[in-house]
């Protein structure tokens, strides 16, 4: 997408785990169509997603895997039984999951049954359906093959982290690989498979949204986990020892909210390696996301200009420091290798520099505005509405955010005062006074979470950054996103010129 000629648009923050259905998680199934239905019922044009890869450490799609591969849990089972992989009877002992998301119980019940999908495909899929698996593993080589040996090898060991390994996989010694994979085959080979039905249903329902005019919004966070198949496959462009641990990490300094800072742990890019190849490793990243989506969210932009750089022996974030990142030769080289104009939103909150500020003009992305964060420092806030040029994405609040209702439940009294004489309203519907805000501003795209179209208080937040377990877990009931959220969504896209779906 370019955001040239500019025109307004709105969309819905929505993870496809949050989706209802009968599997104990969101999938790619009959809801998450329902899901395109309601946002064209609502003349919306966007459907935001988080990461779509396999969920590693605390089960943060943010924390993934694969930076290319997709996540499993979200394979619809019911269409393994119509291509022929699964039975009904192989879905009738399946139990009855809470509706929020038991990440534990999804994989001990969801697992085994791709296994029983891919074992049935091998032993009886058609020459035809075998044509067209390998044509998928042929296509994705330049990560696949890395990815499902990592997987296979990661089970293999009990889901030990890889620089736990032995030595020689751990530097990925030829002779070592090639025993591994023959060794493992079959396990490589349910990768292989899984990510196959991944891709196949995911363009199915992303072809689906596109042709009723609704384009996704990916995303993409700087950073990779240790954890994962880019940092074992390619452990030249990150700054690791010999033994694969990394020599310094990432995270943001001490500010008010946290006098320690954010340790993330995350390895850091040797960033002239990447250069010197022309940042191939990176545009490969960011051509497999827009292989799924049609418009890319970069996380944590000002990693760009520059980033918090931790030695790795630190407990905290303290004792780091500031280093340049790849700035304008990264873009440059990105519009190059993508054509035009980028399709991307850089989020830029947090402490932002006019540095930064300067890189993402010239980079010509939007940015984003949160209007939670706005009513804290009076009418200069860069956040409130008065204050935007239209190269911008305002959201209520993100997923790190609480909900609009559990925000302003605990705001404190004067940023409270401060919000209802900005509102000119008493705040007894605070998501629709907020909602207004935002469709009424000069923001080129708003975006509004499911949760407070459903009017959900702080028990429906999707993540607290810092919190390591309770995150990720939020699911809509059936039926709750329906007729009348859909009427008077739309209603509001269109009094203010954001409706891609007019009514007639």
């Amino acid at each position: 997408m370019s955001f040239q000629p500019r025109r307004r648009m709105s969309g819905v923050l929505l993870h496809p785990t949050s989706l209802p259905g009968p599997h104990g998680i969101g999938d790619l199934g009959q809801e998450a169509y329902h899901f395109v239905d309601f946002l064209l019922a609502a003349r919306q044009s966007l459907w935001q997603v988080l990461p779509l890869g396999p969920t590693g450490y605390g089960d943060s799609p943010y924390a993934s895997f694969s930076s290319h591969a997709g996540n499993p849990l979200l394979i619809d089972l019911r269409e393994l039984v119509r291509d022929g992989d699964l039975t009904a009877d192989d879905l009738s002992s399946f139990p009855e999951l809470p509706c929020r998301v038991d990440y534990g119980r999804v994989i001990a019940a969801k697992m085994p049954l791709l296994r029983r999908a891919a074992a049935r495909f091998y032993a009886t899929a058609s020459s035809e359906r075998r044509a067209e698996l390998e044509r998928f593993c042929q296509g994705k080589k330049h990560w696949l093959d890395d990815y499902a040996l990592f997987m296979a090898l990661k089970d293999a060991h009990g889901g030990a982290v890889w620089n736990t390994w032995e030595p020689e996989l751990v530097q990925r010694r030829p002779e070592s690989l090639a025993r591994a994979r023959a060794a493992l085959a079959d396990e490589v080979a349910f990768h292989r498979y899984v990510q196959f039905q991944f891709f196949k249903q995911w363009t199915a329902l992303r072809r689906y949204a596109n042709e009723h005019g609704i384009r996704i919004i990916g995303d993409l966070p700087i950073f990779v986990a240790l954890d994962s198949a880019d940092v074992w496959a390619h452990p030249e462009v990150f700054y690791l020892d010999e033994t694969g641990h990394p020599t310094v990490v990432a995270g943001v300094p001490p500010d008010y909210f946290s006098p320690t800072g954010q340790r993330w742990g995350n390895p850091l890019y040797r960033w002239e390696v990447i250069a010197a190849d022309g940042y191939r490793w990176w545009i490969e990243r960011v051509r497999s996301v827009l292989e799924l989506v049609d418009i890319l969210r970069i996380d944590h932009f000002r990693g760009f200009e520059s980033y918090w750089e931790i030695p790795a022996e630190e407990p905290t974030a303290v004792n780091g420091r500031w280093v340049p990142g790849p700035r304008d030769e990264f873009f440059a080289a990105l519009r190059d290798a993508l054509g035009g104009q980028l399709p991307i939103i850089a989020e830029d909150l947090g402490m932002i520099t006019d540095e930064v500020r300067e890189l993402r003009r010239r980079a010509g992305l939007p940015g984003m505005k949160v209007l939670q964060f706005a009513f804290s420092e009076g009418p200069d806030h860069e956040y409130l509405p008065h204050n935007y040029a239209p190269d911008c994405v305002v959201y209520l609040g993100t997923h790190d955010n609480d909900t609009t209702i559990g925000w302003f439940n605990t705001l404190p009294p004067q940023e409270r005062a401060f919000l209802l004489r900005y509102l000119g309203r008493d705040g007894s519907d605070i998501v629709w006074s907020m909602m207004h805000l935002a469709f009424m501003s000069v923001a080129d795209i708003a975006i509004v979470t499911a949760q407070d179209l459903l009017r959900l208080g702080s028990e429906a937040r999707m993540n607290t950054p810092g919190q390591a377990g309770g995150n990720w877990q939020w699911r809509y009931r059936p039926g709750a996103l329906g007729a009348d959220v859909a009427r008077w969504l739309g209603e509001l896209t269109e009094t203010f010129g954001r409706n891609q779906h007019p009514r007639g």
